[in-house]
C-alpha cells in the first residue's frame, strides 16, 4: 500500500509502467459488503477525474466508481466479470482498470493521510 495513492471516493491509484491502475479500497469493499457484479468501461474509453467510470453492485447497494484521474483506459481486469468477489478477498490486488494519464492530480492522498481521512467519516 505504500506505493498507492487514494481518493476521497475510496479509489486507490497505483503507478504502472504504462499508466495507473485503479481499484477500490478495503474500506469501500467493507462498506459495500459482498460484491456481486462489476461494470467497467472498455479499453479505449475516456475517463475523467470526478466522473463515473463504472459501478459495483453488492448485496447492499449499487455504487458508482468515481475516477480520480483523467485518461484513456488501456486495460480492463476482465477476470472480475467471472469472479467479482475477488474485490472482497484482495481489494489491493483486484485492480479494475489501467489508465494512461497525462499527469497525476495533486488531490490524491498518501496512505497515512487516507487513514486519517477515514477516521473523519
Amino acid at each position: 500500500m505504500s506505493d498507492m495513492l487514494f481518493s476521497k471516493d475510496h479509489i486507490w491509484v497505483q503507478k504502472t509502467d504504462d499508466g495507473v491502475r485503479l481499484g477500490i479500497t478495503d474500506y469501500a469493499q467493507e462498506k459495500l459488503g459482498a460484491v456481486l457484479f462489476v461494470t467497467l468501461p472498455s479499453e479505449g474509453d475516456d475517463v475523467q477525474a470526478n466522473g463515473r467510470f463504472g459501478d459495483v453492485e453488492s448485496v447492499k447497494t449499487v455504487s458508482d466508481l468515481i475516477s480520480p484521474v483523467d485518461g484513456i483506459v488501456i486495460s480492463v481486469n476482465d477476470a472480475l466479470e467471472e469472479e467479482p468477489d475477488t474485490i472482497n478477498e484482495s481489494p489491493y490486488e483486484a485492480w479494475l482498470v489501467e489508465v494512461k494519464v497525462e499527469h497525476m492530480p495533486e488531490k490524491l492522498m498518501e496512505a497515512s493521510a487516507y487513514e486519517i481521512y477515514k477516521e473523519t467519516l
